[in-house]
């Protein structure tokens, strides 16, 4: 449906990382790769033909178990925290070492410290359950987290600070900014509330916050050259 337009995700889960953190922008395709990446997982254990590269390769798995969405329900006495407990709480019943799990938005609905350190704590179990997990999450905690696991790897959507939009590219190894300001600003936001968020963001902000940051700034630098070099070598050979 897409055609031109789709943005094809460069994956791999498994060997040496089991889990998976994903972040960046809102809107930017963290949701999307989770829904990808679990109806793949689907159509290959029913013997449907995949839209992958050769030699793609997807594992059997036992269970597929997911918590995507909001389960509020004002029937069932359900917060959006709550309805995500109630998921995380049957997942981590039910998941082994043949389980893909699919967590969006892990920790969210509840205060950001607490809800940060229940997202770590349930990967830590999913780590020694040898499940195969990806989550997405806004909490700067948990991309922290990613770094201080070997069996955990970061990744994130990539985003276009010229054009304020997201490329919906899926980076391998780098944690994503969540780039509200610059997003509410697109929204129309009045400039005077975004200079005041950026003093209180600038506030919060740790060191290892900034070296994410130029990382990601020196990642995006690299592709520019490596896109340039692509550019040449194609001019080069038409000419030749």
């Amino acid at each position: 449906l897409l055609g031109k337009q789709a943005v094809p995700i460069d994956f791999e889960l498994g060997g040496d990382a089991e889990i998976m953190v994903i972040t960046g922008a809102n809107a930017g395709g963290k949701t999307v790769t989770l829904k990808t990446v679990g109806l793949l997982a689907l159509m290959n254990q029913w013997g449907m033909q995949v839209p992958a590269l050769d030699g793609c390769e997807l594992p059997l798995f036992d269970r597929v178990l997911v918590d995507i969405g909001d389960d509020q329900s004002i029937s069932n006495s359900l917060s959006t925290f709550s309805g995500h407990m109630k998921a995380l709480s049957t997942i981590i019943a039910e998941c082994d070492e043949r389980s893909l799990v699919l967590l969006d938005e892990i920790g969210s609905g509840t205060d950001p410290s607490e809800g940060s350190a229940l997202a770590m704590a349930a990967l830590d179990h999913l780590l020694e359950r040898r499940s195969l997990v990806i989550a997405t999450t806004h909490h700067g905690l948990i991309k922290r987290y990613g770094f201080s696991q070997p069996r955990i790897t970061n990744a994130s959507v990539s985003f276009d600070a010229k054009t304020l939009s997201p490329t919906y590219e899926l980076v391998i190894g780098v944690p994503g900014e969540s780039h509200a300001l610059e997003i509410a600003a697109r929204s129309s936001i009045p400039e005077d509330i975004l200079e005041r968020a950026r003093g209180y963001v600038e506030e919060e902000r740790t060191d290892l916050d900034r070296a994410i940051e130029e990382l990601a700034e020196q990642r995006r630098e690299i592709e520019g050259q490596r896109q340039e070099i692509e550019r040449m070598r194609d001019e080069l050979a038409r000419l030749t």
